[in-house]
């Protein structure tokens, strides 16, 4: 389990896993990333299919939350920082953009995504949107079989841990290309609707302190499961991992 994560965990920096996904686009290659939290790695823990897919050699996990970099160097894996979800989806947009490379958006409410949408073509006029669905009453295999058909080579899902990741892993095996990523959120910032936090709480690496002092509610949340993911770290290192 978390053991497992750690092994598959990204420790390079933001920069170079950058160039990792527009080689790998500009190649036509297949990528699945997972963009991991303290509290994506607890869902793992108790969920036996984010589990199965997170233990996978072929899944990425890049450490999008500062506690999972934390936890990593206090098990003694060197890492190079965050390499973030919103702006992993901001490089590939921007990549595409350059490389008149296809992208396909699934997730968030319709105005968030229309507003994405038309932020992509004002600011990327060469990137193609291939389509882009909202993530409310869908049904996901149906638009699955439809990024599926429209080959697209961006695939962006903002529907939320783990029913993204879940997603893109049972559909992963049909696809020849594609660089998938799980976003959560990440569409309305994207799209200008919300704010991300200011530059000091990124450099400082305290944009969940932002998140929490913008929504409050979800500092319940939050602490609970970066109680147990540490405690599960400590464990981990205890028993030597």
């Amino acid at each position: 389990m978390l053991k497992q994560y750690f092994e598959n965990l990204y420790t390079g920096s933001q920069p170079e896993f950058f160039k990792r996904a527009s080689l790998a686009m500009d190649q036509e290659e297949k990528l699945f990333v997972v963009t991991a939290n303290p509290e994506t790695m607890m869902i793992g823990v108790q969920d036996q299919d984010l589990d199965a897919v997170l233990c996978k050699p072929s899944t990425v996990i890049v450490p999008d939350g500062i506690g999972v970099v934390k936890g990593a160097q206090s098990l003694g894996i060197e890492t190079q920082g965050r390499v973030t979800g919103v702006e992993l989806a901001a490089h590939l947009i921007r990549h595409a953009g350059e490389t008149n490379r296809s992208i396909y958006l699934y997730g968030a409410k319709e105005e968030v995504l229309q507003a994405l949408v038309s932020r992509i073509q004002r600011e990327h006029p060469g990137a193609v949107i291939a389509g882009c669905r909202n993530g409310y009453g869908q049904d996901d295999d149906e638009v699955f079989e439809e990024i599926l058909r429209l080959k697209p080579d961006v695939i962006l899902v903002a529907l939320g841990i783990p029913r993204q990741e879940l997603l893109i892993d049972r559909w992963l095996p049909r696809f020849s290309k594609g660089i998938f990523v799980g976003v959560g959120g990440s569409f309305d910032v994207l799209s200008g609707s919300k704010k991300r936090a200011p530059q000091f709480f990124v450099r400082c690496n305290l944009e969940w302190l932002y998140r929490i002092m913008k929504e409050p509610k979800r500092f319940g949340r939050f602490y609970r499961s970066n109680l147990r993911f540490f405690r599960e770290v400590k464990q981990l290192k205890r028993l030597g991992r």
